[in-house]
């Protein structure tokens, strides 16, 4: 099994949990555990093959680890099955919308024993709930809007970045071992652009030169047609593989010749509207374009097709970067000389935003910053949640002053990576503050983030953003919008307002670059860099192994025009430090005497 099957079941376990009633420790476990197999690369199913490994993992005991064992054994879980028997699994959909949680889901079924979003909106339209205790008719419209998305998301037929990226990395590494005939495998379509979401994986396998092409191309698709992972073989021409894997992705594999990989994966890298405007120019140069080669028109001798950046060259243009190949205004730019030099993963020097044990997070402060440093990290921000959020055990005024000593204590024993201390403090609905200005005052990094009333009206919630951009201990919003890819829509209000604001007082905008969200999005991070807002690329981990998703942070950055110029985090760290907002200084601050940084 995946680990995301697994973790779904245990998610699912958690939510029924909640719903039955059961203590906040019990189902709580069983999300931490969730959470953590979401995340991690390594397979659960390997690892669970030595006990005492799995029991290694954070979180997991030895009933945990049962648990685990006998998901992995069965497919299904006792207690999952057994809940389900006493409510319907439709309920797990009612707590994907925004505007419930478990008591009101629990509260509709033992009303309405409504199970379902169809029969929830047909309430919410029948004018049935804004009388209901803990309800009302603003609640109603919020129910209504969130049906709306639900169904709108859930029925999309994407899926996330990363989950892409990790299907397509598997399949191309078993492609690979099927024969000396394959020299390469590699990814075009929107998941080459970086796209958030992905509707089918491109993948195009180069052939080596043989003495009898056909029989490599029958050979080799001979073999993908074996991969264990296919539901369906929807397809299977002359040089050509459609499937369908397990979990519902489409996968296309074209099998091509070296000599015509350029233009190969210049067609199926798209965008379709950027193609159509390469095709054009090339007709105005008396050539044609397609995915086999630039030809001239007459006689078809070809001009151009080994490499991309031959056929841009041709085209009297300079190589166009993947994730800019959307047709908004990328052509122009580069015909103008102004196409942006866009920032890259080897930019990256720190990491803004991460969880530890402390909140949410399932690794300790030195784990976070040995993984950290492993992966070329000069320097990371410990950014554990603030009180507001008890479901996380936010930390309140007393606990955010021993972790800061926690960490700068931890920064000696590890070495090799600055450690800075920090929080992602909640911004309230009136726009304030989590913590006081005292604490705020002693932190390295203050991350300010909205977690709470993301139903406001779009004015209220402009405001709102607008007073926390205003607080001076204020450096940086985090996943400004709020929104989570294919779940939950982002919160609206006036972005080039909050941008212009937030480019006067000095905060930065997060790219948060955790695949469920990828907040900002590419459009809104090229407003903001258009607004002259200086970005942060964070990974916000609750786990080392999410430390890898920085790539995705910047992959988004990309496609949003952004240049290494822009990032922040791509300074030294006493640059970096210097860079964001300057925090006022207390004058009575006793309780920040105990805890200053010691000197190196």
């Amino acid at each position: 099994m995946e680990n995301k099957e697994v973790a779904r079941i245990l998610r699912d376990t958690a939510q029924l949990l909640e719903i039955d009633g059961a203590q906040i420790g019990r189902y709580r476990s069983y999300e931490k555990v969730a959470e953590l197999l979401y995340s991690m690369h390594e397979r659960i199913e390997e690892i669970a093959k030595d006990d005492k490994k799995l029991k290694e993992l954070p979180g997991i005991g030895e009933g945990m680890a049962a648990h685990i064992q006998e998901i992995l054994k069965n497919g299904d879980y006792s207690l999952r099955k057994k809940l389900l028997k006493k409510y319907p699994p439709g309920l797990l959909n009612l707590l994907e919308l925004q505007s419930l949680g478990p008591k009101k889901v629990a509260f509709l079924w033992s009303h309405f024993k409504v199970a379902t979003v169809e029969g929830l909106e047909k309430l919410a339209r029948e004018g049935k709930l804004r009388d209901l205790p803990g309800f009302g008719e603003k609640s109603e419209q919020n129910i209504l809007k969130a049906c709306g998305q639900f169904k709108n998301l859930g029925g999309s037929g994407r899926i996330q970045l990363n989950v892409a990226d990790e299907e397509a990395q598997k399949l191309s590494a078993y492609i690979l071992e099927a024969g000396p005939a394959v020299e390469a495998v590699t990814a075009a379509g929107s998941l080459r652009r970086g796209r958030e979401t992905v509707g089918d994986l491109d993948l195009l396998v180069t052939l080596r030169p043989g003495n009898d092409k056909q029989k490599d191309v029958d050979a080799v698709a001979e073999y993908i047609l074996k991969y264990p992972s296919i539901e369906q073989t929807l397809a299977h021409g002359e040089n050509k593989v459609s499937v369908r894997l397990a979990r519902g992705l489409q996968v296309d594999v074209r099998l091509l010749e070296k000599k015509s990989f350029g233009a190969a994966l210049m067609y199926f890298t798209g965008s379709k509207a950027h193609n159509v405007a390469l095709r054009g120019r090339a007709l105005d140069l008396g050539w044609t374009l397609n995915e086999y080669a630039l030809t001239t028109v007459k006689g078809g001798r070809v001009v151009a097709s080994k490499t991309e950046a031959e056929i841009y060259g041709k085209l009297k243009l300079p190589y166009i970067e993947p994730e800019l190949r959307e047709m908004r205004g990328e052509i122009e730019a580069a015909e103008n000389g102004r196409l942006p030099h866009l920032v890259t993963l080897a930019d990256i020097r720190g990491d803004l935003q991460m969880h530890t044990t402390a909140s949410d997070g399932h690794n300790s402060i030195e784990e976070m910053a040995r993984a950290a440093r492993e992966l070329g990290r000069q320097y990371i921000a410990l950014t554990d949640h603030s009180q507001a959020l008890a479901m996380a055990k936010g930390l309140d005024e007393r606990r955010a002053l021993e972790q800061i000593k926690k960490i700068r204590a931890a920064e000696q024993r590890v070495g090799g990576i600055r450690l800075l201390a920090g929080i992602e403090v909640d911004i309230r609905k009136d726009g304030s503050l989590d913590l006081d200005d005292e604490v705020l005052a002693q932190l390295d990094v203050v991350v300010a983030s909205v977690h709470s009333y993301m139903n406001l009206e779009p004015g209220e919630m402009t405001d709102r953003m607008l007073a926390a951009i205003e607080n001076p201990y204020t450096q940086i919003i985090a996943h400004p919008t709020g929104r989570l890819l294919l779940r939950r829509e982002p919160f609206a209000y006036d972005m080039e307002k909050v941008f212009m604001a937030a480019a006067k007082a000095g905060v930065a905008m997060e790219a948060n670059a955790y695949p469920d969200r990828l907040d900002l999005s590419d459009v809104h991070l090229r407003l903001a860099k258009q607004c002259g807002v200086r970005i942060v690329i964070s990974t916000d981990s609750h786990s080392t192994a999410n430390l890898s998703f920085m790539k995705y942070g910047v992959i988004t950055a990309r496609r949003g025009w952004i240049e290494k110029s822009d990032v922040i985090n791509t300074l030294p760290v006493d640059e970096c430090l210097a860079a964001l907002r300057a925090k006022p200084h207390l004058a009575h601050a006793p309780k920040a005497q105990a805890v200053k940084r010691k000197s190196a």
